[in-house]
């Protein structure tokens, strides 16, 4: 996952984009979310009602780890279930270490190997994977050729799980924008997934949209899987020599939750 601090152009104020700036060692604690009555409040929503019976999920992840940290638990569900899921690679996540990484070569495969490691892991080895190939960190620059490339590649019935609009991330918020236009445009259904949103975003400063927030909620044993998972993504939660890991124990911690939150 590269990490960019200057935020995608959005339409919303000065004070807005500094607030969406993202610090991964400076961001919003886990126990700052937890002590938040209304995520503890949020309502849960059923499987079967968020990703109807003859509906494929399709989750769309910028980076390899997006499909997990923001999925993990829902992918992990459905594979149980023996539905269809789909994961579609937006990018192959080659630029989230610099070129003087010893892994810097070694990323646009290594990568999406842990990606596919994670999912066995969540019991969905058998998931289709759709890579769009899209160079990492440029999302933005190439929306028409990602927009028309999923055009080809989803259905009208087809749950699309996308990073949430408001994400911080300028590769997740395009991926989000263009989901918002894909159903509007094709009429399958969009759910808006935070996950760079939970490390900028603070429970009470009115940027979260908990009107449409909801939670899944999961069992111990899925919780475990999504656990396993997450270790599966050695290059990002490791240290890269005197690196610190891309994905510190701080920004992890809001991915360990038994439940997920989804924006409907």
């Amino acid at each position: 996952m590269l990490i960019v601090n200057t935020p995608a152009p959005v339409r919303r104020s000065a004070a807005a984009h500094h607030a969406r700036h993202i610090d991964v060692v400076h961001g919003t604690a886990e126990e700052v979310w937890q002590s938040c009555q209304r995520l503890h409040a949020l309502p849960e929503i059923e499987l079967c009602k968020l990703v109807p019976p003859r509906s494929r999920a399709v989750i769309l992840a910028p980076h390899p780890d997006d499909e997990t940290l923001g999925c993990g638990g829902l992918i992990a569900q459905l594979a149980g279930m023996m539905r269809e899921i789909a994961v579609v690679a937006v990018s192959d996540g080659e630029r989230s270490h610099p070129d003087s990484s010893p892994l810097a070569q070694r990323l646009p495969l290594l990568r999406p190997a842990e990606s596919m490691a994670a999912l066995e892991c969540l019991g969905a080895g058998q998931a289709q994977i759709l890579r769009a190939r899209i160079p990492d960190g440029q999302i933005r620059q190439h929306r028409l050729e990602l927009k028309a490339w999923l055009i080809a590649q989803l259905r009208h019935t087809d749950i699309v799980f996308a990073p949430w609009r408001l994400d911080g991330h300028p590769d997740h918020e395009t991926v989000g924008e263009i989901a918002a236009e894909l159903e509007h445009e094709l009429g399958c259904k969009l759910v808006e997934v935070p996950i760079w949103g939970w490390h900028w975003a603070q429970p009470l400063s009115g940027d979260f949209p908990w009107g449409r927030a909801h939670k899944l909620g999961f069992d111990a044993d899925t919780a475990l899987r999504k656990r396993r998972a997450l270790r599966c993504y050695h290059s990002q939660i490791g240290r890269d020599g005197e690196r610190d890991p891309v994905l510190p124990a701080g920004v992890l911690a809001h991915f360990v939750r038994p439940y997920e939150v989804f924006f409907l």
